[in-house]
This record gives C-alpha cells, sequence and structure tokens, in this order.
C-alpha cells in the first residue's frame, strides 16, 4: 500500500508504535481471539452478508504535526467470517473526506499488501494509517470479497470519524 494517493508521501502506517517505518501485515485469527486493544477512541461494527467488519480508529499525536498542518490516524479493522463459505478479500475502496469538506477516493487491490482467505468462523486483522490536512473527518469504504463458488459481493465497512484533541468534536 505504501503512502496514500495525495498524503504527501506519508507511510500508511509504521509498527503499531509507529517507530520502524513498516506496516503491519494482517494476521488470521480463530473468532474467538481477543479483541483488538490499544488507546482507541470508538469502534464502530457493520456486517454484509455474514462479514463483520469493525473498526477502531486512534488518532497518533507522534506522527502528527498541527503547525504543518498534518492530523495522523490509525485505524485497525477486523474483519469476521460468520457465514459458512470461504470467501477471500481481493479489492478495497474508501472514501475520505477532511473537515473542509475535501473527498479522497483510494482503490486498490487487498488491504495491505494482501488478499487474505477466510474460512468460515476466521477472522483477520490488520492496521492501517489515514493522513488529513484538517484535525477531524471521517472515512467509509468497501471490500470486494470472492466467495468459494466464485460470487463476488460488496462488504461495507461502517463510516467512521477522524477526531483529534485539536479540532472540537463534530458529528460529520
Amino acid at each position: 500500500m505504501g503512502a496514500l494517493p495525495g498524503a504527501g508521501g506519508v507511510p500508511a502506517l509504521g509498527d503499531l508504535n509507529g517507530s520502524n517505518g513498516h506496516r503491519t501485515r494482517g494476521a488470521l485469527a480463530p473468532l474467538a481471539a481477543p479483541p483488538l486493544v490499544g488507546t482507541l477512541n470508538s469502534m464502530y461494527a457493520a456486517i454484509t452478508r455474514n462479514i463483520k467488519v469493525t473498526v477502531e480508529p486512534s488518532y497518533a499525536p507522534e506522527r502528527s504535526d498541527p503547525d504543518e498542518p498534518r492530523y495522523f490516524w490509525v485505524y485497525r479493522i477486523e474483519i469476521a467470517n460468520l457465514g459458512d463459505r470461504t470467501v477471500r478479500l481481493t479489492h478495497r475502496h474508501w472514501r475520505i473526506t477532511d473537515a473542509d469538506g475535501r473527498l479522497e477516493e483510494v482503490r486498490g487491490p487487498g488491504v495491505v499488501g494482501e488478499q487474505p482467505t477466510l474460512l468460515p468462523g476466521q477472522s483477520y486483522r490488520y492496521a492501517s494509517g489515514c493522513p488529513l490536512r484538517t484535525p477531524s473527518g471521517i472515512m467509509v469504504g468497501s471490500y470486494r470479497m470472492v466467495a468459494e463458488d466464485g460470487e463476488a459481493f460488496e462488504v461495507a465497512v461502517p463510516a467512521f470519524s477522524l477526531d483529534s484533541p485539536e479540532g472540537r468534536r463534530a458529528l460529520h
């Protein structure tokens, strides 16, 4: 994934501590795995066709510089296959809107360089990031999934708010 388009070359995400410049890879886990962890603002979830997508965004002050202006958020996502068919995530589509109403769309294959296959009962977790020029914004998206029988379908990623302490909170 590298840098997000229009993000001034800001890497998509370093490790969860933001120290090494390498993105965090996803991992398959059984649904009984412990919940996502970290200092997080909110949690958002949506279920489409037995695929549950949970998002936990958090502001990353160590990667932000309001004087630039550059604000950065880390978001952790868990994709859980609640159905009885094996599915593969093949593509992503993001709509990112900042506080000034600027919209950026990001499309591409897979997530964090992978196209995970989820057996029934499995979940996949990954972390990535989003830079903005304003202290708040919103993201919403979808994943293209392909079932083992070849059926392709879209899975909703719920809209989630990107709020920093530097900006006043607003309902987007």
